[in-house]
């Protein structure tokens, strides 16, 4: 909603709405920045937040990558020691 009406101020933007706390120092220089762009707070804000999520996502390491895809994990249905019974690798590298 705008902050003049109780009407939507962006028709593209009605999915969802937070609301955010500022200091009064902070706000001061979201709206001189507001004012200096010629746009609005709340376009200053959405940016800054897709920027910060694009920084912790270009971020992660491979393993936190595959994680979130839901490439690592335990498999169900299998046995648990695997990886460190050595009866499991008899065999393993012979030519």
């Amino acid at each position: 909603m705008s902050d003049i009406s109780d009407k939507m101020s962006d028709r593209r933007m009605k999915d969802h709405r937070i609301t955010v706390r500022f200091p009064p120092e902070l706000h001061r220089r979201l709206k001189a920045a507001a004012r200096r762009t010629g746009t609005r707070e709340s376009d200053l804000v959405r940016g800054a937040v897709e920027l910060q999520l694009e920084a912790e996502e270009g971020s992660l390491t491979a393993y936190e990558h595959a994680k979130k895809a839901g490439l690592i994990g335990a498999v169900k249905g299998t046995t648990r020691d695997l990886s460190t019974n050595p009866k499991y690798f008899d065999g393993f590298g012979d030519s």
